[in-house]
Parts: C-alpha cells; sequence; structure tokens
C-alpha cells in the first residue's frame, strides 16, 4: 500500500476516495472547476496527498453523478452540457417536480414532515446574508430534494437527485452572470413562496409557484 494512504489522520483507502470525492465535488458544484477543465491525474493526486487508485476511484464515482465525463485515451475532465442538454434536463425536473407536487397536494397534511425543507430555506437565506455561493448552491439542491421528498415516493427521489445534481453544473458555471443581475434574497423569496404552496395543498397555487419557479431566467 503506498505510504500516502496510511496518513496521520489515519485515513483508510476508502476514506481517501471519499475525500477526494468531496472536495472535487465542492469545487465542480461552487463552479471553481469549470465544465471542460482537465482532471490531471498527477497535479490531483499531489494535491490530496493520495495515489492513483483511490484518485481514479474517485473520479469513477462522480462521472457515476454525472459531474466528470471520461475521454478516451484523454482522460478525465469536468462533464460538459450542450444548450440541448440543459434543456431536457430542465424539462425533465420540471416533470417531476409537477409530479411530486400533485403527490403531495394529495396528502393529508398532518402527514406532511416539513423540518428538512424549512432546514434547507434557512440555509439558502443564511448563504444569501453572507453571500456564500457554495452554500447557496447546496441549500439550493436540498430545498428541492426535501420537496420532491414530501411526494413519500423512493422512487420518484432517485429519480430525481441526479437531475437536479447535473443542473447544479449549470448553476455553477452562471453564477457570476448571475449574481450580476439577480440578488440572492430574490431566490429566498422564490423558494419561500414555493414552500408555502406545497404546505398548503393548494393544487392551482402549487402549479402556480412551480410556473414562476421553473423559469430558466433564474435558473434555479
Amino acid at each position: 500500500m503506498d505510504v500516502r494512504e496510511s496518513t496521520a489522520e489515519g485515513l483508510q483507502p476508502q476514506s481517501l476516495v471519499e475525500l477526494a470525492v468531496s472536495r472535487l465535488r465542492e469545487d465542480i458544484l461552487s463552479g471553481a472547476m469549470v465544465p471542460g477543465e482537465r482532471l490531471v491525474e498527477e497535479q490531483l493526486t499531489r494535491r490530496f496527498q493520495i495515489s492513483r487508485a483511490p484518485l481514479r476511484e474517485a473520479l469513477r464515482l462522480l462521472g457515476e453523478q454525472g459531474l466528470v465525463e471520461h475521454l478516451p485515451r484523454r482522460g478525465a475532465r469536468v462533464t460538459t452540457y450542450s444548450d440541448r442538454d440543459f434543456d431536457e434536463l430542465f424539462a425533465v425536473r420540471d416533470a417531476l417536480e409537477r409530479f411530486a407536487a400533485s403527490l403531495v397536494a394529495r396528502r393529508p397534511r398532518e402527514e406532511l414532515t416539513v423540518l428538512s425543507l424549512t432546514s434547507a430555506l434557512d440555509d439558502l437565506d443564511a448563504a444569501a446574508r453572507t453571500d456564500n455561493r457554495l452554500a447557496a448552491s447546496s441549500a439550493h439542491r436540498a430545498f428541492h430534494l426535501a420537496a420532491v421528498a414530501l411526494a413519500d415516493s423512493r422512487q420518484l427521489l432517485l429519480t430525481y437527485e441526479p437531475v437536479i445534481v447535473k443542473l447544479q453544473l449549470y448553476m455553477a458555471a452562471n453564477l457570476r452572470r448571475e449574481a450580476d443581475t439577480t440578488s440572492p434574497a430574490e431566490g429566498v423569496r422564490r423558494h419561500r413562496r414555493l414552500f408555502d404552496a406545497l404546505v398548503s395543498g393548494d393544487v392551482a397555487r402549487i402549479d402556480h409557484e412551480l410556473e414562476r419557479h421553473g423559469s430558466r431566467r433564474y435558473f434555479h
């Protein structure tokens, strides 16, 4: 075993994989690494102080999440999507969220557990106040996952999650542009309106807020 796979902190190989996944995922979703950027193994092994084996496993796992793509004889890079890809992803997200909302609306209000949704909304608000873009991105993803989870459909949630993660790439790539044109507080207000609609169980209100919320102008 490479001596670097037994660190002072006692990290085991699997922990090293998780560490690399976590740091690379953070860089990608925060926009520190941009779509199309090459992921050079030599640079990354030095950065994380690990051998190639756990790094390659980390890249493989990120590939399964749609954040990294492997090119024949050219190594790995941050995934790139075309405008058509994003149009299709937004359409899929919209369809899944509308289906989830229809299920939420039919559930008895007393069965809804909104703790995760409330927590994500609070995190989104805190991130907006401190202009923490990575935290805002994470809170946004958590909010939408919690909203879909209210439908109480495991398979729906498993289908939805990779779609929202892939859309984070679009968000990360456009953070600076959006910051120049849209107030972070507006994003919080839109999510709060969607929260209130979901909790109300009013189908027309939910549909209206989803229509407003899904606008590509806001990208999230």
